[in-house]
């Protein structure tokens, strides 16, 4: 009796929304004027550059709308406005779907859309200011693979394991800033590896491919710290939310570690096969110019090549025969 008692208690208590169900997960939505402003401003303005584009004669493929304005916008929505934005205050798994949406999938999809390539296209204008900026070195040190795959982990774990956490849910201006803190470094990792926008340095396949894995492991250890640390994250807002349905505090926390590692990897393990595919078609491409200069180079010989005391032309003949700094010494000796 004491234990009804008490669950009453806490529920009459508890002002939250209702039980989190299946059904609920499709239907709770809340309002963020915010993220609102910043979904119409963002989709509006990549829309009219496209429509400018095509206008002008030129084309923009519709998979780059789709990933920006319909994924990259669209899981920004659902991260902050559909039940992920209504339970964040609740429980803290759905704070846990949240960060790996803003940290990951939201970022990534919004770099497929080629967003800079976009600006200089639209308007031409733009493009040298755009390359000096992008070529700056302060760009290039910001955008270093180590610093930005550091920075894609350190600042949701920084969030987590201090005041921050609960920062967010008593000021709006301070939830509204970590939305963007999380996405920053996100874009900035994806942007430097995708490469389909231009970018400070192109960096080999093959450090995107080990930076990449790099992350997958901070994203694991990351969730495992979650999931093996014996004090509860933010336990005492959670115990004054007072929530009288769903999991227990310290299963919630285990369930959000878990969405942080396995969601993490879910999107980072497909991240780093791309990679592999990128560098082997890299590999390839280069292979084949190679084969190419090689052919211009026999198709160039003439036949008096062959001709003369020495049957061996330039193009057979050992590299050092041909370089200046060694015909050179033994002509003099």
């Amino acid at each position: 009796s004491g234990s009804v008692a008490g669950m009453a208690s806490l529920a009459a208590g508890y002002t939250g929304p209702p039980q989190l169900t299946l059904g609920r997960a499709f239907t709770e939505w809340t309002a963020d004027p915010a993220m609102i402003a910043l979904v119409v401003v963002l989709g509006g303005c990549y829309l009219f550059a496209v429509r400018k584009v095509r206008r002008g004669g030129g084309q923009w493929g519709t998979g780059r709308v789709i990933a920006f304005c319909g994924l990259g916008l669209g899981f920004l929505v659902i991260a902050t406005m559909s039940w992920v934005g209504v339970y964040q205050w609740v429980l803290f798994y759905p704070r846990a779907v949240q960060t790996v949406l803003l940290v990951l999938v939201v970022p990534l999809f919004l770099a497929m859309g080629k967003p800079l390539t976009l600006t200089e296209t639209a308007f031409p204008g733009t493009a040298r200011s755009v390359h000096t900026v992008v070529r700056s070195r302060a760009a290039r040190v910001v955008t270093f693979p180590a610093i930005t795959a550091l920075a894609l982990v350190a600042v949701p774990m920084v969030m987590y394991f201090t005041s921050w956490y609960t920062a967010v849910f008593h000021s709006g201006t301070v939830r509204e800033l970590t939305y963007l803190a999380l996405m920053i470094p996100g874009f900035m990792f994806f942007w430097t590896l995708l490469r389909v926008d231009p970018v400070p340095k192109e960096y080999l396949y093959g450090v995107a491919m080990w930076i990449t894995a790099a992350e997958v492991i901070g994203d694991a250890f990351f969730g495992i710290a979650v999931i093996a640390d014996n004090n509860l994250i933010a336990g005492p807002y959670y115990h004054a939310v007072g929530y009288p349905w769903g999991p227990s505090l310290a299963t919630s926390q285990v369930i959000g570690g878990g969405v942080i590692w396995i969601l993490g990897d879910f999107v980072g393990l497909p991240f780093l096969a791309v990679q592999l595919i990128q560098m082997m078609r890299e590999d390839k491409a280069e292979a084949a110019s190679i084969d190419a200069e090689l052919d211009a180079r026999e198709a160039a010989r003439t036949p008096e090549a062959h001709e003369g005391d020495d049957d061996t032309s330039d193009a057979e003949r050992p590299w050092w025969e041909n370089d200046p700094r060694f015909t050179e010494r033994f002509k003099n000796a």
